[in-house]
């Protein structure tokens, strides 16, 4: 122990002997049993000894200073005069104290006004250089905050089985819509998904964030993430990725607005409202809402215990999918109409506890996509690829694959485009309407917690789909040579198992999961839907399982594999598998 600790502590020990003028006993063994005095001081200086805050050396050496003081002092009040110029002794009556008892008389103010100061510095010093006890060190506002964050590495690989059709049957309407318009009379194919040749790709997702604490019920949130552009669907990163996206040559990667909201709390938390960019609000599965899928808008949830052991709830919101530009169209003088789009949506359910071995959730949702689908514009004559109809704002800005598509522009034929045979620059919207009713149910068997084996299932329709009408103008998903009559769908449908620990908190705990999906095309928009089932062409008009399991290495490392095996519900055949290996961290 150093000089200067060691001195503080006999400082203090001083001090508290000085101001109680009581006896000071040196300490026995630490091991020992600790005697008890009626004598506070006594008590403390023995605990401190056993305790390890005063070694044993120290308490010799306070007893040793203790005795020379007091020696000194007895000498000088021996040797006092009073004012008569004799001797005066002063008797008192005390209790016998033990032989190896020490008092201190006397210590002056000022002496133990530096003593306090000195003690103070040194504990402070300690404090600071050991960091356990500076909890004004850092501004308030730093406690309001909570930081988040978590890293996924996965290797992936893209097996598609022989019989996709690879003829030109599976045309990639996004990257369609978001460059310039196709002109499906010319003599090159639509750009196209890959349906035949194994892929393999190392994927990155980081994502951070932080929780604020508003006060008086306002919290807000924010998040970044990683991702190869825009896509709603996903953050993840391939690295390397050469194909027109950001990196390849070891380029950094850019990193996107995840979440940005406001939200707030009442009722003891029992009424919410948010607004801005947050999380899914609804009970769902990824059959029609992807895992990372972010909402814009504004959403308010409320519920309410009835029971013990019931709880119905509500949740309502107005989410913006898409806002027309202010200078639609751009190569117009004239301006064209808006193309607003926007989710309206509802959601009402109830968790049950059943008994202590069962418990329930139960929701059923209604979401109404107004102007999603796309609309025939006016007659017209496109010259260039840059001459604009003015529906072209009713486009999907971001789709997967497997919806039905309709041709945009009524293109009038003429000497301009030869009477029909050039020049036919076309952009593609959905061909149908998307007012979905959903229901969603999870049955959880607790009996052995924490390990819990959990049934899911989801039921989907699309009550505004006409089949009809989709088949007058549909551009796909038509016969299984890609011609023909209209052979798409409206319904969705899965059943998933798993089982294994609710969550994984320490080294090796596990779960397992089995998953059977059904969507047909156009059930659910195929923009926001899962981003995996699929490989490479993701969305909608397939079916398959899903096989995954996750395995922790700490409370926040671990481990999952995952294989998908998907088909196409009707129109031209296409099958494809999927393995993915994640290692993924948090904090």
């Amino acid at each position: 122990m150093s000089e200067c600790n060691r001195a503080s502590r006999l400082r203090l020990l001083l001090l508290l002997a000085s101001l109680a003028c009581v006896p000071v006993t040196p300490a026995a063994d630490a091991a020992a049993p600790i005697p008890r005095s009626q004598n506070l001081t006594l008590n403390l200086i023995r605990r401190l000894v056993q305790r390890g805050v005063l070694p044993q050396s120290d308490a010799d050496d306070l007893i040793k200073l203790a005795e020379e003081d007091t020696a000194a002092a007895k000498a000088e009040a021996t040797a006092q005069p009073t004012p008569s110029g004799s001797a005066t002794t002063v008797a008192t009556t005390h209790a016998p104290a033990p032989s190896d008892t020490v008092r201190v008389t006397y210590v002056p103010e000022f002496v133990k006004k530096q003593i306090r100061e000195e003690v103070k510095q040194d504990v402070l010093a300690q404090a600071r250089a050991e960091r356990w006890a500076a909890p004004r060190s850092f501004p308030e506002w730093v406690s309001r905050y909570t930081l988040f964050g978590d890293v996924r590495l996965r290797y992936e690989g893209l097996f598609f089985p022989s019989g996709s059709d690879n003829t030109g049957a599976f045309p990639n309407f996004n990257a369609i819509n978001t460059g310039s318009p196709f002109d499906v009379a010319g003599t090159v194919f639509s750009p196209q998904y890959n349906v035949d040749q194994t892929r393999y790709r190392p994927r990155l997702r980081a994502r951070v964030g932080a929780s604020i604490d508003l006060e008086e019920g306002f919290t807000s949130g924010l998040r970044l993430a990683t991702g190869e552009n825009n896509n709603p669907v996903t953050a993840s990163q391939s690295l390397g990725v050469a194909n027109g996206a950001q990196g390849g040559n070891f380029s950094k990667y850019a990193v996107w607005l995840d979440r940005a909201f406001i939200k707030y709390d009442a009722y003891n938390r029992n009424v919410s409202a948010t607004i801005g960019r947050f999380d899914n609000p609804f009970f769902a599965t990824n059959l029609i809402w992807s895992d990372d899928l972010g909402f814009d808008g504004a959403v308010v949830k409320a519920k309410r215990q009835l029971a013990p052991t019931l709880v119905p709830f509500v949740t309502a919101g107005a989410f913006p999918v898409f806002n027309t530009d202010l200078n639609f169209s751009n190569t117009q003088p004239a301006k064209f109409k808006s193309e607003d789009k926007w989710l309206y949506a509802a959601q009402v359910g109830i968790d049950w506890s059943v008994n202590h071995d069962f418990s329930a959730k139960l929701g059923a949702a209604y979401y109404d996509f107004q102007n999603i689908e796309g609309k025939l514009s006016d007659p017209f004559t496109p010259v260039t690829s840059s001459d604009a109809g003015d529906t072209d704002d009713s486009r999907p800005a971001f789709a997967q694959s497997g919806n039905t598509y309709m041709a945009l522009r009524n293109i009038v034929p003429n000497v301009l485009n030869n009477f029909g045979a050039i020049n036919q620059w076309q952009y593609f919207g959905l061909a149908t309407p998307f007012r979905d009713v959903a229901l969603t149910a999870r049955l959880d068997y607790n009996q052995f917690a924490p390990f819990q084996i959990s049934l899911q299932t989801e039921v989907i329709q699309n009550t505004a789909f006409h089949r009809g009408l989709v088949a007058k103008k549909a551009v796909n998903n038509l016969g299984a040579a890609g011609a023909g009559a209209f052979v798409g769908g409206n319904n969705a449908w899965m059943v998933g198992l798993r089982a294994g620990a609710v969550a994984l908190e320490k080294r090796w705990d596990w779960n397992t999961s089995l998953t059977y999906k059904y969507v047909a095309s156009d059930s659910v928009v195929d923009g926001f839907d899962d981003a995996d089932f699929g490989g490479t062409r993701l969305g909608t008009n397939l079916k398959g399982y899903i096989l995954g399991g996750n395995l922790a290495l700490s409370r926040r490392v671990w481990l999952s594999l995952r294989w998908m095996s998907a088909d196409s519900v009707s129109g031209p055949v296409f099958k494809n598998d999927l393995f993915q290996f994640d290692f993924n961290g948090k904090f």
